[in-house]
């Protein structure tokens, strides 16, 4: 019975990834890692609930019930932290479930899964430190060789460093240091377990919110500006942005007959020759938009400005009316440029253009920097008192 249902479901699954690869391939967005992953998880939750009746338990409730919650908020409000620390809630509960799954049904399948994800979270516990190290150096200096060598361009290979000096020191010089220093410099890491914590929850919803697919009705897209080359052309990297952009207009078009407006949102630089949006609008022109369908908002510096304005010139065009609007980014800016969407009382998610991938590790690092900044006050609070709690505890020890 057990190899019939193991059979039955196996044939299941390749059935249905069989058929979205075959589905997806013929769509302009074919986004085969989210339908391929629904279909993935769908049909394990039904193999589990499946396995469970046969042996009358329930247990598949607790991860159902942490799921349901992180559900409700992530569709109620895409544009929040809080639905990352959710969803790793649900992530803890489902590898628990796992676990007593395992010792419940001792299953070979369940002990292949609980081994897929036990095995590469102790290697991280083990060696992640060091495995972190060599990677961040080592994209630094990709990083350098194919980008300017600004300060932005730096950061994983600071990190990287730093990372390093830390863990050479408090590997060769703690037997050599005083107990009450020892004591203090412990607050040091655990200011830095803090941060990782931080950064894994922005990371959570950063990659959670890549999956928001907005629906073929909208009205707007607004289009964020960046840097343009020689103050005068759009950069490859905003032509993504403007790419998606257009790729969404001419889907919604063929869907429905209705495309939508692309609001392209932009200033002028000190140093441009004319404002990015303008420059933006030449660039869809050329791409076969008719100049109907494009509005330009020039006075924008900052993507909080980007939002305020864009908002203030859709609700003259609607007439003070309802209207839908999405947002295109690239993807490793587009939940931080939700944030201040959400700032500025509009509502309106975004869709990520594709980033080469050796510069995602920087651009994330930088939005994460940018987030700590958002919320500077609460985490100073934090690292603040993690301080003085070290400083206590080693005044104590040099006491005692």
């Amino acid at each position: 019975m057990n190899l019939t249902r193991d059979l039955i479901f196996s044939i299941l699954y390749i059935l249905g990834m069989t058929g979205i690869i075959t589905w997806r391939r013929k769509q302009k967005d074919p986004a085969l890692f989210f339908y391929c992953g629904t279909w993935t998880f769908a049909l394990m939750l039904t193999y589990f609930i499946v396995l469970e009746i046969f042996f009358a338990s329930f247990y598949f409730l607790i991860p159902l019930a942490f799921f349901s919650i992180f559900a409700f908020f992530y569709f109620t409000e895409k544009r929040r932290l809080m639905n990352g620390l959710i969803f790793n809630l649900f992530l803890v509960s489902f590898g628990t479930y796992l676990l007593l799954l395992l010792f419940e049904t001792q299953n070979v399948f369940i002990g292949g899964i609980f081994a897929l994800i036990a095995v590469p979270v102790v290697l991280i516990l083990l060696f992640g430190v060091y495995i972190l190290v060599v990677f961040l150096v080592w994209n630094g200096i990709i990083v350098l060789k194919r980008e300017s060598r600004s300060l932005a361009n730096l950061l994983t290979l600071l990190l990287g460093i730093a990372l390093m000096l830390y863990v050479g020191t408090a590997t060769f010089l703690i037997s050599y240091l005083p107990a009450w220093i020892n004591v203090f410099l412990s607050g040091i890491a655990v200011i830095l377990i803090y941060l990782f914590i931080v950064f894994y929850n922005f990371m959570t919803v950063s990659f959670l919110y890549q999956f928001n697919r907005p629906r073929y009705n909208q009205d707007y897209i607004i289009v964020l500006g960046a840097g343009l080359i020689n103050g005068e052309r759009v950069s490859p990297l905003l032509a993504k942005r403007i790419d998606k952009a257009i790729a969404f207009y001419w889907a919604q078009s063929h869907a429905t007959l209705n495309p939508p407006t692309l609001l392209m949102s932009g200033g002028q630089g000190a140093d441009e020759k004319l404002p990015e949006a303008i420059a933006m609008k030449n660039y869809a022109l050329e791409k076969g938009i008719p100049e109907r369908d494009i509005l330009v908002e020039t006075n924008s510096t900052t993507t909080l400005e980007n939002m305020r304005f864009s908002k203030e010139l859709m609700d003259r065009e609607s007439g003070g009316g309802a209207y839908r609007a999405i947002f295109s980014s690239n993807n490793y800016h587009i939940f931080r440029a939700g944030l201040f969407a959400k700032q500025a009382q509009l509502k309106a998610n975004g869709i990520g253009a594709k980033t080469a991938f050796y510069y995602l590790p920087n651009a994330f690092l930088r939005e994460y920097i940018a987030i700590l900044m958002l919320h500077k006050k609460r985490h100073m609070i934090v690292c603040g008192t993690i301080v003085g709690f070290s400083v206590l505890m080693a005044l104590l020890t040099l006491i005692v």
